[in-house]
């Protein structure tokens, strides 16, 4: 039984503060974010190419 008071009364130093793990956490998805914004026009410019494909179908979608 002491030896289990004792286990549970050793507190331990986190390695990292929980915030700076947050910070990482906003910045990762920031860049995320940002990478995706990038790409969000991909599809417009280059609709011209899909266009051509599409007009030689049977009518279905």
């Amino acid at each position: 039984m002491d030896l289990l008071l004792a286990a549970t009364e050793h507190h331990s130093d986190p390695g990292i503060m929980p915030y700076v793990v947050g910070g990482i956490a906003a910045a990762v998805f920031a860049i995320l974010g940002i990478v995706t914004h990038s790409y969000r026009d991909v599809a417009n410019r280059h609709s011209h190419k899909f266009d051509q494909s599409t007009q030689n179908t049977s009518g279905h979608h």
